[in-house]
């Protein structure tokens, strides 16, 4: 497990608190055991955690990230990760394509 502790600013920078986050390079989905497990890590090193996935969470994992009473975790999918980066263009290439067809009926008619 690799984690990250950077300090998220607020008020200009005036005030802060660490986040702890974790990249996951997934296909499939992440499961609420993994979302524990990084939890377990956080205790006394971070306020709040991030996990970034290229796949996707499982709904118990949604579920453990927002448990009451436990720190909170906030979770990035591969779809809001590749939404993040167009919108940035980090690391993409955007393309708009429009596709133009010929509608013979139309012509039937004149």
């Amino acid at each position: 497990m690799v984690c990250l502790i950077a300090s998220a600013g607020l008020l200009g920078g005036l005030l802060g608190f660490p986040i702890l986050f974790q990249c996951k390079r997934y296909r499939g989905s992440v499961g609420a055991g993994a979302i524990r497990d990084f939890r377990g890590a956080m205790i006394g090193r971070a306020d709040r955690g991030l996990v970034i996935t290229t796949g996707t969470f499982s709904r118990d994992a949604r579920a453990e990230a927002t448990r009451d009473g436990a720190p909170p975790i906030d979770l990035v999918d591969g779809e809001q990760l590749l939404d993040k980066l167009r919108e940035l263009r980090l690391g993409v290439g955007v393309k708009t394509i429009e596709e133009v067809t010929v509608l013979p009926e139309w012509f039937t008619t004149i």
